[in-house]
């Protein structure tokens, strides 16, 4: 796919630019199965570096569709941090809400996924929460808000490209959402908006990642 990639834009040093972590080969017989179907992973969040990520990710399974006829699937992962979060016990109760808020501002076969985790129910606990509850309430509701607008955006470029897209939104750590998602996928490949492997969600994901991570090169070729 890199070298697809690198006659479409002229360039002859992607594969060096854009590798940030690699994966032993699979076995023929593994390569042969999963040659019919490919799934392109893109950490995004709608800044400039992820939107160029995911317009990699939409050149590379264009060019391989029609090189190859197989069935490509580019998949965005938007993970709202676990530090971002106020109260987790109005994620509890929003879950429904959200759910069905995401799945109609997206495709239908947009992925939501949530972490709940326990709280502290205690009087103390109850009536600090009552206090702030207005406040909280509304900063969650705007981080939905701003994931619905980003899950929106990414669909619209893949609409561009006539792409099969799939999105996921997530909570928590990133790179440990990332890899979860790339696990329970089967990714072939994910693309992320960063250029070295010094950034640190890269260090994060771990030199045993179940596939290899793209960056973007030095140069943006997309606008």
């Amino acid at each position: 796919m890199l070298v697809r990639l690198q006659n479409a834009l002229g360039r002859d040093d992607l594969i060096e630019q854009m590798v940030l972590i690699t994966v032993p080969e699979k076995p023929l017989s593994v390569q042969d199965q999963s040659a019919k179907s490919v799934n392109l992973i893109v950490g995004y969040n709608s800044s400039p570096n992820s939107h160029t990520a995911l317009d990699i990710a939409l050149l590379m399974a264009h060019q391989t569709r029609l090189a190859t006829k197989a069935q490509v699937t580019v998949q965005v992962v938007y993970v709202i941090e676990e530090h971002q979060r106020s109260h987790r016990g109005d994620v509890l109760q929003r879950e429904k809400f959200v759910s069905q808020r995401v799945t109609e501002q997206n495709p239908p076969h947009c992925s939501t996924s949530f972490s709940l985790v326990g709280f502290d129910t205690g009087v103390t606990t109850q009536l600090k929460m009552q206090d702030n509850a207005a406040c909280s309430q509304e900063m969650l509701i705007d981080k939905f808000a701003q994931a619905e607008c980003i899950l929106r955006q990414a669909s619209c470029l893949a609409a561009e490209w006539k792409s099969s897209f799939k999105a996921h939104l997530r909570f928590g750590c990133i790179a440990k959402e990332l890899r979860k998602v790339v696990k329970s996928e089967a990714a072939n490949l994910l693309l992320l908006g960063c250029n070295s492997v010094d950034h640190p969600i890269v260090q994060q994901l771990g030199s045993n990642f179940p596939c290899s991570v793209l960056g973007i090169p030095n140069f943006v070729p997309f606008g």
